[in-house]
Order: C-alpha cells, then sequence, then structure tokens
C-alpha cells in the first residue's frame, strides 16, 4: 500500500465564491499525472464513491483531485448535502466551464508544491461534469487525455418545451433530489446563459475538435443519460474507445453513502481498472 497525502483547501470561483477541493497524492520521488474529477448535475465531490476512486487512483500512482463547482449547492461548511439552494438556483454551464478553468489553472501553477506534472493533467467527467470536461478539453491544450462516465453528449435536451415555459412563467423550475426529496431550483438565468453562450457550449462541436484520446465509458441500462450519448461521441471521435457496461446504471453501481467493503463490486472494479489503465498507458 501506498503512503498517501491528502490536501483539502478552498480556492476562488465564479463570483468570488468558494471551490472546495481535495487533492490525494501518494509519495513518490518523481512528479505524478494528475487526474481531476468533474462531478454531474445534483453531484458534489464527496458523493458516494468518490472519496474511494481518489484514494484508489493515488494507489496506483496518480495523483487525484476533485472539487465542488462553486455553485453546486454544497456550502464549505457542509461537504456532503446540498445546502446552498441560492447558489444551486444560479449555476450554470458557462459558471462550470470557468470553474474547471480556475481548479487546472491552480493545479499547473503549485504543481511543484503538489508534487505533480503539469505536462500529465488529465480530467475525468461524470454525466454532465463530462460535457463541460469535453468543453474544457477542447479548448486548454494544458489537458492531455479524457474520459468521460456516463458523459452527456449535448445539453439542448434539457431544455424541453414545457421546462422553458415554466421559466417564462415563474422565473424558475425546481429538479427534485430523488434521494432527499428537496425540490432544487434554478432560476431562468441558467436558459439565457446557454442561449447566449451556445456556440462555446457546443459538446459535439468541441468533440469534433477534440484532438487528445479519449475514453468512453458507459453502462446500458443507464436510467439518466441513454447510451446513445456515448455512442454518438464515439463516432464524433474517430480516436476514441468505447467501453460498454452491461447492466451498467448511471452510477455503475455506486450509491450515497458509499462504503468500499460492502457497496464495491466488479462492475466498479472494471469502471477504475479501464480508467486507470487508459491514463497510465
Amino acid at each position: 500500500m501506498k503512503k498517501i497525502q491528502k490536501h483539502e483547501l478552498s480556492i476562488e470561483g465564479f463570483n468570488k465564491r468558494p471551490i472546495t477541493l481535495d487533492i490525494s497524492i501518494p509519495v513518490s520521488k518523481t512528479a505524478l499525472p494528475l487526474i481531476v474529477f468533474c462531478h454531474g448535475f445534483k453531484g458534489f465531490k464527496d458523493w458516494g464513491h468518490f472519496n474511494w476512486v481518489a484514494e484508489s487512483a493515488a494507489q496506483q500512482g496518480l495523483a487525484f483531485l476533485k472539487f465542488n463547482f462553486s455553485h453546486n449547492g454544497i456550502h464549505p461548511e457542509n461537504l456532503t448535502e446540498l445546502s446552498d439552494l441560492e447558489a444551486f438556483a444560479e449555476n450554470n454551464y458557462s459558471i462550470e466551464l470557468h470553474d474547471l478553468g480556475a481548479v487546472i489553472n491552480y493545479a499547473v501553477e503549485n504543481a511543484a508544491v503538489f508534487n505533480i506534472n503539469p505536462k500529465e493533467i488529465y480530467l475525468v467527467g461524470h454525466s454532465r461534469g463530462g460535457g463541460i470536461a469535453l468543453l474544457k478539453a477542447a479548448e486548454d491544450k494544458k489537458v492531455k487525455k479524457l474520459a468521460l462516465w456516463a458523459s452527456l453528449s449535448e445539453f439542448d435536451s434539457f431544455f424541453r418545451p414545457a421546462t422553458i415555459e415554466e421559466w417564462q412563467k415563474n422565473g424558475v423550475v425546481y429538479a427534485e433530489n430523488k434521494r432527499t426529496g428537496q425540490q432544487l431550483p434554478l432560476n431562468k438565468q441558467f436558459y439565457d446563459d446557454y442561449l447566449k453562450n451556445k456556440s462555446t457550449l457546443d459538446v459535439r462541436k468541441s468533440a469534433k475538435m477534440l484532438e487528445i484520446p479519449l475514453l468512453i465509458i458507459h453502462g446500458d441500462q443507464d436510467e439518466s443519460v441513454n447510451i446513445s450519448h456515448a455512442e454518438f461521441l464515439y463516432n464524433l471521435v474517430q480516436h476514441s474507445i468505447f467501453i460498454k457496461v452491461e447492466g451498467g446504471n448511471h452510477t455503475f453501481g455506486a450509491k450515497h453513502p458509499f462504503d468500499p467493503e460492502t457497496d464495491g463490486s466488479e462492475m466498479l472494479d472494471e469502471l477504475l481498472e479501464n480508467t486507470f489503465e487508459f491514463f497510465l498507458d
């Protein structure tokens, strides 16, 4: 077992709101590749199995950074529940793209401090975080590899006619957190920002521009993001690798809270094995 150091800190995100993050790093005499992980909608850096993923990556000789987007609804004093609904309501794709850029820049600027190789910056994105990670990977030359877990291939499908009509009428729509029963608000600015920045936020256009290695992993029983999204991206990016997980749901069997002793599975082991092999190759 490798000795692992874990650093927990906060940096400034969009509109000066905090981005809480942690970096798990195995003790090493040489600078290590860094994986930056992007959570999805209604997710957060300490959800479910993400701490176990970080430790597993570090045991493989990879530094692993996971963070909360500044407006994801997590308050720095409560890292395991979506309690900052004011921030959640004001979140949008542009903010998340900005925050990811800030995290990458922070990691590169402090590479020597954390024993990170700034020439080996990799991204993993889950669900909506996959779309954000792909946008950033296509525009930021510091990113050298990208892995997508159950990722969206476009953002348009979120904006259904009924949702737009509700925004127009009430200025807000609500998304249910099925785990807690919370009604999470999304202000109309979310839609307005997307329309204003639609070209920048075009995941499929960015996929066509992608020049780095891409790994796509998706479950064929994904109840949130249909596997057709993965197939579409695979067909767009000629140099990509696509792994279909038989029986895999949106979280590949993981849940919150997560105990690796009782909640682990062959499916999750396969997910991490393929991901780490891709980055270490």
